[in-house]
């Protein structure tokens, strides 16, 4: 393997650390798109039990916060009521919906970054083979042309093609099932919202 990103030349080396990027990208997403730490299970019912003594104490919001991204999302309505228990519902609402859209954004953090790996990947491998092949003709002189030579010379050349592909399939397959995920991560959020929204109007009425 050494051989062979030796023989490719300079141009391999960015495609080397492209890899490595997503590889890094695609381990931190697998561990902070667990369900358990966006969604915890029971976080929807834990929260609204909270509020069924009367309203919580700071303290009980805080560790209500601490339930994943949602917890999150259950904090910000509940503290707007803390704040101003005269509040709106639509206040209520859109102060969730603000911490919503910020959780989501937290959600697909470096998933741009893996696409764009994605695309540049092929471009750099394609760079690659193209500076080889200028190396490999601008080396041949007329009458001295060694055809097995040039042949080992082109085939160099394309491990930059085939390392771009090598880097850019899986950080495809990999963004394509992270946004996936984040979506229906996302949905699911906006439903667990939507419902304890209405528990805190209910819980006001």
């Amino acid at each position: 393997m050494l051989s062979i990103i030796q023989a490719a030349g300079w141009p391999i080396w960015p495609l080397i650390a492209c890899s490595v990027f997503a590889l890094a990208i695609i381990f931190e997403r697998l561990m902070a798109l667990q369900s358990s730490k966006v969604i915890p299970e029971n976080a929807l019912d834990q929260a609204i039990e909270s509020t069924r003594q009367g309203f919580p104490s700071e303290e009980r919001i805080q560790l209500i916060a601490k339930m994943g991204a949602v917890g999150a999302v259950f904090a910000a309505g509940l503290q707007t009521l803390a704040i101003n228990p005269s509040a709106s519902q639509q206040d209520v609402k859109e102060s969730m919906e603000m911490e919503g859209r910020m959780a989501a954004q937290n959600l697909e953090r470096y998933l741009t970054a893996l696409a764009t790996l994605a695309s540049a990947a092929p471009l750099l491998g394609l760079l690659g083979t193209v500076i080889g092949m200028i190396e490999i003709f601008g080396i041949q002189t007329p009458g001295q042309q060694q055809p097995v030579e040039l042949a080992h010379g082109i085939s160099v050349a394309l491990y930059n093609t085939a390392m771009g592909l090598l880097v850019a399939i899986p950080c495809l397959m990999a963004w394509r099932f992270f946004k996936a995920k984040v979506d229906r991560l996302v949905l699911q959020m906006e439903w667990a919202a939507e419902r304890f929204a209405r528990h805190l109007a209910a819980m006001r009425d």
